[in-house]
């Protein structure tokens, strides 16, 4: 059995696509089908909301990060033994980077690879016949991707969505519901996008008051109409990221959780087994591992607990000595020698490698990365290319005298120079590895 799919789509971020498909999915879970979400693009929280939603493991897929045969297999294993699947778009549906065809970033690449419908989300605050404008732009923009439905966000009153419904009846697009205006709805944010699911508070029923919202905005029988068959494809696996242990000890609590469900599921496919443990509890990794990873998340909300934990500093130290330790993004922070929080105060970290990084004099970074390695580590070998993403306001405000991973590029191959530090077994980068490239 494969699933029926639609992607959910927008004109741009805070259209409400995560509260949409969130309790869409919830809403058809109710009623018996077996759902499962995926988001376009590299976002790694998304897909935490959608397993809460579902009650099974996200997907990401990225058409730029991806090479099409995996993007082929990880679909074709998410619509396994499904009903239904709903694909959320980063951003607005056509929003990617300059790149070969197909291979953009944006959910108009799956709409067009896999030939599914797209359910436009018109967010119509402040509009009411305009919004038939940018429907209309929508439908015409590109002839191999299908509008083939519309939901109405942030409608004012009855009359205002009377108003819209009769700008777009000329178009033809069928307008299958009419979310109104409801606080309740808002999903909490922070600096790098959504707080993380597993930190909202009563998660459960607050998806549960989505779906209700939903099942009473939304015909889901209309909805489920414009579903359309996710042909399974042959796909490959050559380009996920190996295991870097087969026990891999992987930080795990409120600041370090942004690991991709496809590299978690591929490693545990391989016969690596993923050992839990906490920094902020002060933990240390297993010491019968044989790889430690440290993922990004928030550390820079929590410098202070870190710098205080000196059973995880200490048993980092023990288990670096002499297997390798590898840290993204605030993994990358903690690594380093010292950390300086948004108030200016600087906090001791590890000191396994020597940078010191600064939330105080922030900047943001944000965009796709390639990285062509310069020494073995745990994301590949030397010389081989690994395709990702980078999101992140700290910056690097002393390098440190250690050698760099990677030499960097952006998405359309500009360099960027040396990246990352790598000292005997510890290594780290600013950007999340998501494929070998």
């Amino acid at each position: 059995m494969t699933a029926r799919a639609l992607i959910v789509g927008a004109a741009r971020s805070g259209s409400g696509k995560t509260s949409v498909s969130v309790g869409l999915m919830r809403a058809l879970a109710r009623r018996g089908l077996v759902v499962r979400g995926a988001k376009s693009g590299p976002d790694y929280i998304d897909p935490g909301f959608h397993a809460a939603a579902t009650g099974a493991p996200g997907v990401n897929l990225d058409t730029w990060a991806m090479p099409p045969d995996l993007i082929d297999r990880l679909a074709a294993a998410q619509a396994a033994d499904a009903d239904v699947l709903v694909v959320e778009s980063a951003m607005g549906l056509f929003d990617g980077i300059a790149a070969a065809p197909g291979r953009s970033g944006a959910a108009a690449d799956l709409a067009r690879r896999f030939g599914l419908p797209v359910l436009l989300i018109l967010e119509v605050s402040g509009q009411s016949q305009t919004a038939a404008a940018i429907a209309r732009g929508f439908a015409t923009h590109d002839p191999d991707v299908r509008i083939a439905g519309v939901i109405l966000n942030q409608v004012a009153s009855p009359r205002h969505e009377r108003l819209v419904r009769d700008a777009l009846a000329p178009l033809g697009l069928p307008v299958v519901g009419a979310v109104h205006r409801n606080p309740d709805m808002a999903l909490p944010e922070r600096h790098l996008g959504l707080v993380q699911a597993r930190e909202h508070a009563a998660l459960e029923a607050f998806i549960d008051r989505l779906a209700d919202v939903m099942a009473d905005a939304l015909d889901l029988d209309a909805v489920l109409a414009l579903a359309a068959p996710l042909a399974p494809r042959d796909g490959a696996t050559a380009a996920l990221l190996p295991p870097p242990g087969q026990r891999v000890a992987v930080a795990e609590d409120a600041a370090f959780s942004f690991v991709y469900p496809h590299l978690v599921q591929h490693w545990r496919t391989q016969g690596a087994e993923l050992v839990p443990f906490s920094p902020l509890a002060d933990e240390g990794p297993d010491p019968t591992c044989d790889a430690c990873w440290l993922p990004g998340g928030y550390p820079e909300l929590h410098a202070g607990r870190i710098a205080a934990a000196d059973g995880f500093r200490q048993g980092l130290a023990r288990f670096a000595a002499d297997r390798p330790v590898h840290g993204e993004c605030g993994g990358f922070m903690v690594l380093g020698r010292a950390f300086e929080d948004a108030d200016g105060v600087t906090h001791e970290m590890t000191g396994l490698l020597g940078h010191v990084t600064s939330f105080a004099r922030r900047k943001m970074n944000l965009g796709y990365r390639q990285a062509r390695l310069l020494a073995d580590s745990p994301i590949g070998p030397k010389g081989a290319t690994v395709r990702g993403h980078e999101f992140h306001y700290s910056r690097l405000v002393e390098p440190g005298n250690d050698a760099p991973l990677a030499e960097l590029f952006d998405g359309a191959g500009n360099p960027l120079g040396p990246s990352g530090a790598r000292r005997g077994r510890v290594s780290g980068t600013f950007f999340h590895a998501i494929a070998a490239g």
